[in-house]
């Protein structure tokens, strides 16, 4: 029977007429996925390279998610094809995979996405959530279609690449992460340093230049406005363990510092 399967990243940003706005889920949790799939944002980041979120944890985020009108994007902890493969399976459509330097590591990641000839990716889509165990038609021979790739770029490396591996085909966004950069740079946990930003700018204009759309990691707002004013298409402006930590920090600054200091002024 014939079943539709959901816009891709690819297709929301092609078309909105202004940059995406979304967040990280980096608890794994699903009823925290639920929360801001709700929250209005446009895309969500549910992330597998920094957490312990699980295949399992990831299928129910995105089925929690399916529910709302938000984009969520899995980012697969390497480019490696076996797990881009899985996380495909259980249904993810949007992919980022970290840490990409060079043109051949994005097309290797396109690859991993794609079945044979085009790619290398396994077929099992009889088994797999990805086609509704075969109640997509032609999803065998479509299955690009229902697939978008964002490749991260987050070294010196990847930033003197960044021309070559926006031009590749099948690479749908570039997604710069300037805390992973900084430290490529030499310059460790200063993402704001003016050295940093000015090399995720040349990834803009590179992304730019070859009609890429390009997006960064941004949990400052004015850094995040002032990469929104740069041209970025596509902009990370929190997550949820960050969120929960400084909100629980303000709670504990209230009630627990702030009262204590109360007592010993009497």
């Amino acid at each position: 029977m014939p079943l539709r399967l959901t816009p891709t990243f690819r297709d929301a940003l092609a078309a909105s007429d202004r940059a995406l706005a979304g967040m990280w889920v980096c608890s794994g949790n699903a009823t925290i996925a639920e929360i801001a799939a709700g929250s209005g944002l446009d895309w969500l980041l549910l992330d597998m390279e920094h957490s312990a979120t699980s295949l399992e944890s990831v299928l129910a985020q995105l089925q929690v998610a399916a529910a709302y009108p938000v984009t969520p994007v899995v980012r697969v902890p390497w480019n490696d094809p076996v797990t881009i493969k899985r996380v495909l399976d259980v249904g993810a459509q949007n992919l980022i995979v970290p840490m990409i330097s060079s043109a051949d590591e994005a097309r290797a990641a396109v690859a991993a996405t794609r079945y044979p000839p085009a790619g290398v990716r396994g077929v099992g889509s009889a088994l797999a959530r990805s086609a509704r165990w075969n109640r997509v038609d032609d999803y065998l021979a479509d299955a690009s279609a229902h697939v978008s790739l964002t490749v991260q770029i987050e070294t010196t490396a990847g930033v003197a690449a960044a021309a070559e591996i926006a031009a590749v085909e099948g690479v749908d966004a570039v997604f710069v992460g300037p805390s992973d950069l900084s430290a490529s740079m030499g310059l460790l946990g200063r993402q704001a340093h003016p050295d940093v930003v000015a090399a995720v700018h040349r990834v803009f204009s590179a992304a730019k230049d070859s009609g890429t759309p390009v997006g960064v990691n941004a949990f400052d707002p004015a850094v995040a406005e002032a990469y929104l004013d740069a041209g970025a298409d596509f902009v990370a402006v929190g997550a949820d363990v960050a969120l929960l930590a400084r909100a629980s920090e303000a709670l504990a600054a209230r009630f627990v510092t702030g009262r204590a200091s109360d007592r010993d002024s009497y």
